[in-house]
């Protein structure tokens, strides 16, 4: 039951072309964006589509995985779990993130 605490899934289609950066060390990250849909209909019988954004990072093999076949536009499904962190931004504002940390990647489509 450990396994279930903190895990994601995700189906939708990849915002942005990954962003890949090596960090010191030789770590791979890949990071990039993935809308999911979810429609329905309101009490108009008028269908309406919800679109939701979400920030998701990737390491390692994933993130080769990512830098290789994952490009702008391409319906995937991912598993991970989400993340939240805070930071002060140049004018000392504290500003809040949330991101969805990939370990597993299937192309579809």
């Amino acid at each position: 039951m450990n396994a279930l605490r903190n895990k994601v899934q995700l189906i939708g289609n990849v915002g942005n072309d990954p962003e890949i950066k090596i960090l010191e060390g030789g770590k791979k990250l890949a990071k990039f964006t993935i809308a999911t849909n979810e429609v329905y209909y309101n009490e108009n019988k008028e269908k309406i589509t919800d679109t939701q954004w979400h920030n998701v990072s990737a390491w390692g093999k994933t993130a080769d995985i990512i830098e290789n076949f994952v490009t702008k536009g391409k319906e995937i499904a991912l598993e991970g779990k989400l993340t939240h962190r805070s930071y002060d931004d140049k004018e000392g504002i504290k500003r809040y993130y949330t991101e969805v940390v990939a370990n597993e990647l299937l192309l579809l489509g």
